[in-house]
């Protein structure tokens, strides 16, 4: 079910580059439905702990203008069926493949050193407690100009490789 819903994500997220409600819907209600034929209370609170957790990492990285709001969705889709423990080997995995997608995506588009300038620029405004977007507008996802990566591609990638290392 979670191969199924990141992949139908990840194709939506390229070809729109958004993710749709009426899918993360199905993949949340999924993962609790599941959780709780297959464990009962136990079932029902490791969907819920995996949802509050992704979703509460998620929701961070979205009000600091560095992800969608589908890409929160998502991932409190993907926590709700995997559960908290296997939610976060997905998300470093994630992480890991979102930061290789965007390497090869700002080498492609020769930004390498404005990327790296600007990573630095955001280090050192969150140890200042202040949100990057507010003085930079480049590192706001929401703007126009700046460089995005259809994150849903990410996400795919790190469940499915999480998959893929726990099934072989």
């Amino acid at each position: 079910m979670v191969a199924a819903l990141v992949i139908v994500a990840a194709a939506y997220d390229f070809r729109f580059r958004r993710i749709p409600n009426w899918l993360v819907l199905a993949g949340i209600v999924s993962g609790f439905v599941l959780n709780i034929l297959y464990g009962g209370f136990s079932g029902f609170r490791t969907s819920g702990l995996g949802f509050l957790l992704a979703f509460g990492i998620y929701v961070v990285l979205f009000t600091l203008r560095a992800m969608g709001a589908g890409d929160v969705k998502l991932m409190a889709g993907v926590g709700s069926l995997v559960g908290p423990r296997n939610w976060f080997v997905i998300f470093l995995i994630t992480a890991v493949a979102g930061g290789l997608l965007a390497l090869v995506l700002v080498i492609a588009k020769k930004r390498l050193r404005q990327t790296l300038w600007n990573v630095g620029f955001i280090l050192r405004e969150m140890m200042s407690l202040r949100a990057p977007y507010m003085t930079r507008e480049e590192v706001d996802v929401t703007n126009p100009q700046a460089i995005t990566l259809p994150h849903g591609i990410a996400i795919a990638a790190g469940t499915l490789l999480f998959l893929a290392a726990n099934v072989f």
